[in-house]
């Protein structure tokens, strides 16, 4: 219809409409299409391409939840180079659910996805189309990984505390659905026993609830003051942990940094803002979802890309931290945590 009203043939008209590459149109002819295109509201039938064997141009993204921590920060970063790179992409959030992990990618494909993009997702199997991972700790054939230093974290989160005298750390360790979780306190058992640091079982606190909000500490280290207040210093699992960690204390009476540091992890858009501000491991967050999305566009080109790429941490001192107090609790006025 385009064709006929603009006098052309429909061959040049579908080349303008899909920027085929390596055609001489002129860019008057390609305005007059575009323009013809927009006042008669045509939109290209994404069926009718796939069925003609033409790319859809299309990604699919597997993350567990959107929020404003670590999630939202690396599919941010993967969104800019989809969007410059003229791809749509579809997000689909499986909270963890094994099952929709598992249903997710064949709903994507029949939607004409040509490749996936997963952050924080336990993956088991290798999926048919290019695949790139963000956070995945399990070794899959022809899936590229981006997978932050552990064990260097937790020697800069660590060496930091112990640098300031820290020695009686509570410990936070994540939920075993969070895919850093286990290689995250692998990391931190082993530096600490570098270090000569003890991991007693009343000083690790086991995060269980599926939330990204300060919600996942405050109870958590509620629960431990009502036992206990042995401890100087808390490294926290992520950022809105840590958040939540520093509220419980300041209700049970602990100022923090004085009395007690907090160390969190991920360095979040509000880890400087909160008062104190964080003292954190920096994930460059963005930076890992740039790079997931130009590696997996390289692998739609047919392109080699390396199946693991590592990512160096970086230590923020903050306020949350400060030199350990001489005996730990001798000066805390005593006040209930709030249950």
């Amino acid at each position: 219809m385009l064709a006929e009203h603009l006098n052309l043939s429909p061959a040049t008209v579908s080349f303008v409409l899909n920027n085929a590459p390596n055609r001489s149109i002129p860019e008057v002819t390609r305005e007059r299409v575009r323009e013809a295109a927009r006042h008669f509201k045509y939109e290209p039938s994404m069926v009718a391409r796939l069925l003609q064997g033409k790319k859809s141009q299309t990604i699919g993204i597997l993350l567990p939840e959107l929020g404003e921590g670590y999630h939202a920060q690396v599919l941010n970063g993967a969104a800019d180079v989809f969007m410059r790179e003229g791809y749509f992409f579809f997000t689909a959030h499986h909270r963890h659910r094994k099952d929709l992990v598992e249903e997710y990618p064949r709903l994507l494909r029949q939607r004409g996805v040509e490749g996936i993009l997963t952050i924080d997702t336990h993956l088991e199997d290798a999926f048919d189309i290019p695949t790139v991972t963000v956070a995945s700790h399990k070794v899959i054939p022809g899936t590229t990984n981006i997978l932050l230093d552990h064990d260097r974290a937790a020697e800069l989160a660590l060496g930091h505390l112990v640098r300031n005298g820290h020695r009686k750390i509570l410990y936070m360790r994540g939920a075993a659905f969070s895919s850093d979780s286990n290689s995250r306190w692998r990391a931190t058992v082993r530096v600490a026993k570098l270090l000569g640091l003890k991991i007693p079982e009343s000083h690790i606190i086991r995060l269980e609830r599926d939330v990204n909000t300060p919600e996942l500490g405050y109870p958590a280290v509620a629960q431990v003051l009502m036992r206990q207040r042995d401890f100087t210093a808390v490294l926290c699992f992520n950022d809105v942990s840590a958040i939540g960690c520093i509220r419980a204390l300041h209700d049970a009476g602990l100022n923090v940094p004085n009395q007690v540091s907090v160390v969190g992890f991920d360095d979040i858009q509000s880890a400087s803002f909160y008062v104190p501000s964080l003292t954190t491991i920096r994930q460059p967050l963005a930076q890992m979802g740039h790079q997931a999305a130009t590696l997996l566009l390289k692998k739609l080109r047919g392109e080699h890309t390396e199946s693991l790429v590592k990512i160096e941490p970086e230590l923020i001192v903050r306020e949350s931290t400060s030199k350990a107090v001489a005996k730990a609790g001798s000066t805390l006025r005593k006040k209930s945590a709030k249950p």
